[in-house]
Order: structure tokens, then C-alpha cells, then sequence
């Protein structure tokens, strides 16, 4: 189990990047609006079964890193807090958009929904970044039982992620037609996820080495 500290603050950086736009959210608006609540339940379905792939893979890859190579926590840690940083210019860039920006999706099979939704994840390089270079930070190996603590932060950020893009595909329609009529929201929104995301990202850099 990790240090109950150290499960808070990677719950609240998990949150931050659940809410900030990416192929896994704009895919999940797009489906809700383009096909209704239900498709895009079902994409989400395979957008978890990508996380627990991802978690899987990166707690018995990052398992064994830490303990063959003296130096890998650092190297893991400067490389999460340099994409906390893209992610945080990818916020608030000149010409940003807004996932409920979405195009008409052709309608599919729940076969093919649910297929497309764990493609779409799996072929995402933030989840895998987010996996390798940010859930180690959170891990206090002098506790032992590494891949239990991994385990346990992936699942948690699981949970987070699950969660909050569930109601976002239930209420994509809602949000789209607020934020058309509300453009001032979306701005805020993107400027106070990029501030966030930018100031874990310089706390983790400096983050003296545990």
C-alpha cells in the first residue's frame, strides 16, 4: 500500500489529467454526441480495458527497472515532470481546442465501440508515459513490495479516469451546448488545468531524491 500522502497527491494529479483533453476524451464526446450516452458507455469499456493493460504491463516493467538499474527513479522522475510540462503547454497553446468540438461519427456495432475505445487508449502515448514515468514518484520502495504499491496507484488512477469520463460521456451533450454559448469557460478551463499541471510538473523536478 503506498503512503497515504503520496496516494492523495497522485489522486489529484490523476484527476488533472483526466480533465485535460486527449484522444481518450475527444473519442468519448465525439461517440456520445454522434450515437448517444450508451455508445459512449461502451467505447469506455474499452477504454478501461486499456488501462488495465497499461497498469499491468508498466508495474511489472517499472518492478523490475527499479530494482536492476541505481539510477532510474531519477531518470523517471525528470522525464514525468518534462511531460507534465508538454501537457500543460498542450492546455493553453494559441489555437488549443476543445474536445466538445466534435465531428459526426458513423454509428457502430457495440462490438466495434468497445474495440475502438480500448484502440484508441492503447494507441495513446500519454497513457504509457503516464504510467512509466509518473507512477514510480509515487512509490516509497524502503516500504517494500513495489509492485504492490504500482498496482495500487494504477488502479486508482483507474477508478479516477473511469469515473470522471463516464460522466462526461452522459453529459456531453450538456457540456457542448454550455461551453457553445460560454466560450470564456472553456478558456478557463484549459488556463487553470495548464497552471496545475505545470506547477506538479516543477515540484516533481525538484523533488529532492528519495
Amino acid at each position: 500500500m503506498p503512503e497515504i500522502p503520496n496516494l492523495i497527491a497522485f489522486a489529484l494529479i490523476a484527476l488533472g489529467m483526466v480533465l485535460t483533453p486527449g484522444p481518450n476524451m475527444i473519442y468519448l464526446v465525439s461517440r456520445s454526441i454522434s450515437q448517444g450516452r450508451l455508445a459512449g458507455l461502451i467505447s469506455l469499456g474499452g477504454v478501461a480495458l486499456g488501462f488495465v493493460f497499461y497498469v499491468l504491463s508498466a508495474a511489472l516493467g517499472i518492478t523490475a527497472l527499479l530494482v536492476a538499474v541505481p539510477y532510474a527513479y531519477d531518470a523517471l522522475r525528470l522525464a514525468g515532470a518534462l511531460y507534465l510540462l508538454w501537457l500543460a503547454w498542450q492546455a493553453i497553446r494559441p489555437g488549443g481546442r476543445s474536445p466538445f468540438q466534435v465531428k459526426d461519427l458513423p454509428k457502430d456495432s457495440p462490438r466495434r465501440l468497445f474495440l475502438m475505445g480500448f484502440l484508441t487508449n492503447l494507441l495513446n502515448p500519454k497513457i504509457a508515459v503516464i504510467y512509466l514515468s509518473l507512477l514510480p514518484q509515487f512509490v516509497t520502495p524502503e516500504n517494500g513490495n513495489v509492485l504492490g504499491q504500482l498496482l495500487t496507484l494504477g488502479a486508482t488512477q483507474i477508478v479516477i479516469s473511469v469515473s470522471v469520463n463516464a460522466i462526461i460521456a452522459v453529459t456531453a451533450g450538456s457540456i457542448a451546448v454550455f461551453l457553445t454559448g460560454r466560450p470564456l469557460w472553456a478558456v478557463v478551463q484549459r488556463w487553470l488545468m495548464g497552471t496545475v499541471l505545470a506547477g506538479l510538473a516543477v515540484r516533481m523536478a525538484t523533488d529532492a531524491q528519495r
